[in-house]
């Protein structure tokens, strides 16, 4: 977009508020008293779990160690998604317990040692960040610090540390020069606040320490020594910048992820679609595994055997789904699309059901499984909502329902989501591991929350996940009164379809005493463009703006179709009442 488009749209965000109010009685309908009933009770689910979990400190209750069997990062993956659940609606002591975990586990791990490990030996932290360590672990403990920024975009400390992770990868931290801007790369697959490890990686880098009992637990690592140059998984830290982009509007961040995404973007289409899993320190695909693009650790052809870990388009999900965000270009969607082709093309029919393979090597593909990636199948459809994307989609649930082929499907998802957090609760009471013998990541199995199914139904967007993806969505709620993120209390939302140009959103205020107030905001991070709003029987309204505001009375409810232009703003995490309107480069 030009300058002067840009000043065309500030201006028009200049004028006056729009609000609409609904006076019309609606009945709560089932799915608007369960999707409350969720965020509220879940509450009393996360205090539960914390308080078995973590101590007064604020620290995991469990083993500390190193590595990618049981290592720093899946100690907050254990509540990866706590702050989403806050910026949703839920109480604010969600979002306390969040910051008692984080605060605590940094302090947990920057004292944590693992004696002859070099990345680890004087802290698996440092600057409060792990040393260094691949992305697939990386991300997923930082998932809950992304997210805490719906929430919570003006804590200084927040900021603070934001800058300086996001640096380590922009060369800004002479410690960690993690990034060639001449042949835009990550140096090498293990990569963080101490730098990039160049040298061989050893079993005990990639494992930890031996674990009594457990005599096979480095094995897995035996052919895992060469992590010089890049790897697709890397693209994962380009959250980091697009974090610090949304919550600063500085440049640099936006321009380092453009730069460092779209060569990736131009590598993957170069190699006929199929995602490279090593590049050399030349920029040479497949420069440090003898010219092959399908070399790497965590690559096509790590481990012979076909359930071997093979991170190959993680990495490119997350970047490109940002680029979008910060272009509206869904021709980043392209190499993601042209990898999936390439799995129906090799794919075969294994006992009547179709398999696809997940690993290739010297001589071509193998180790067939039945995941057709369709998360990624989604995640395309969901940004570009051509239906061709969505072809192979059929038997989903939540697009069923979007269709208009499932009427009841909300209710049964949320009651589903009941039903998880009930389970899990139950067996947390009777975990028999002690603080002695837990592993960090056994509590990640005893979180009773969910979230995808809130952000489906509540925001038309996808589940972000727990590998170190932002949120993206049609619309996010604020409380106007309360002035926090999430929507009001006793307020539900439901969107029940959506179209390429507008949604349509259902509204309910299930208080029959207390009018509440919402505002609606189009995209997660105000991205996309409110054009109109039409509330059933009634004259559509003009807004003109990236949010509006709802009134409800009490006991009332509204079905409304919503106009929007996305992706024309640039992302911001600042709440609809702290926005400047400043210009930014486009």
């Amino acid at each position: 977009m030009t300058t002067l488009a840009w000043l065309f749209v500030v201006a028009s965000l200049t004028s006056p508020e729009t609000t609409i109010s609904v006076t019309t009685p609606m009945v709560p309908p089932g799915w608007a008293l369960a999707e409350r009933a969720y965020l509220d009770k879940s509450v009393e689910a996360v205090e539960e779990h914390a308080a078995k979990y973590l101590d007064e400190r604020g620290y995991l209750r469990c083993v500390e160690r190193w590595g990618g069997n049981d290592g720093p990062d899946d100690a907050m993956e254990v509540f990866h998604n706590w702050p989403l659940l806050h910026a949703l609606g839920a109480d604010d002591r969600v979002l306390h317990l969040y910051k008692k975990a984080w605060e605590g586990h940094l302090k947990q791990y920057t004292e944590a040692r693992a004696p002859g490990i070099p990345m680890a030996e004087d802290g698996m932290y440092y600057r409060e960040f792990i040393t260094a360590f691949d992305w697939e672990h990386t991300g997923e403990g930082l998932q809950a610090f992304y997210h805490y920024g719906l929430s919570r975009p003006n804590d200084r400390r927040y900021l603070a540390r934001m800058r300086r992770f996001a640096g380590f990868y922009m060369n800004e931290d002479p410690e960690a020069l993690n990034y060639d801007p001449k042949h835009k790369l990550i140096r090498s697959l293990h990569n963080g606040s101490r730098g990039p490890k160049l040298t061989a990686a050893t079993q005990q880098d990639w494992g930890g320490l031996p674990v009594e009992g457990d005599p096979n637990r480095l094995a897995r690592y035996d052919t895992a020594s060469n992590i010089r140059g890049d790897h697709s998984l890397n693209l994962c830290a380009c959250t980091l910048a697009m974090t610090a982009y949304m919550l600063t509007g500085e440049t640099k961040y936006r321009h380092w992820i453009l730069e460092y995404a779209t060569a990736w973007r131009d590598r993957i289409l170069e190699n006929g679609g199929n995602i490279p899993t090593n590049i050399g320190l030349d920029g040479t695909i497949g420069g440090e595994w003898d010219g092959k693009w399908y070399g790497g650790t965590f690559g096509w052809n790590f481990y012979p055997q076909s359930h071997g870990r093979n991170y190959y388009i993680r990495g490119p999900k997350i970047a490109f789904g940002e680029c979008i965000q910060l272009t509206g270009d869904f021709g980043y969607t392209e190499p993601l699309r042209q990898q999936i082709e390439n799995l129906y093309k090799a794919s075969k029919i294994i006992d009547g059901v179709r398999h696809f393979p997940n690993k290739y090597g010297d001589d071509g593909w193998y180790g067939y499984t039945t995941s057709s990636r369709r998360e990624v199948q989604k995640a395309i459809y969901l940004f570009t909502m051509d239906p061709h994307d969505a072809r192979r989609l059929g038997d989903d649930g939540w697009l069923s329902f979007l269709a208009g082929r499932d009427s009841g499907y909300p209710l049964r998802a949320l009651q589903a989501e009941f039903e998880v957090m009930r389970k899990r609760i139950e067996e947390m009471r009777v975990d028999p591991t002690t603080e002695e013998t837990r592993a960090s990541d056994w509590a990640q199995g005893y979180n009773p929350i969910n979230c995808g199914t809130l952000v489906n139904l509540m925001l038309g967007g996808g589940d972000p996940g727990k590998s170190g993806n932002v949120l993206q969505s049609r619309v996010r709620y604020f409380d106007l009164k309360r002035r926090r993120a999430g929507l009001p209390l006793d307020v539900a939302a439901l969107i029940d379809r959506i179209e390429s140009d507008s949604i349509s959103l259902t509204l309910v205020n299930t208080s029959p005493q207390h009018a509440r107030t919402v505002i609606v905001q189009m995209g997660a991070y105000a991205e996309h463009h409110c054009q109109t709003v039409t509330v059933e029987n009634a004259t559509s309204t003009a807004v003109d703006a990236t949010h509006f505001t709802v009134e409800l009375a009490p006991g009332t409810g509204a079905r409304m179709r919503v106009t929007m232009k996305r992706f024309v703003h640039q992302p911001t995490l600042s709440f609809p009442w702290d926005r400047g309107w400043m210009v930014r480069d486009s």
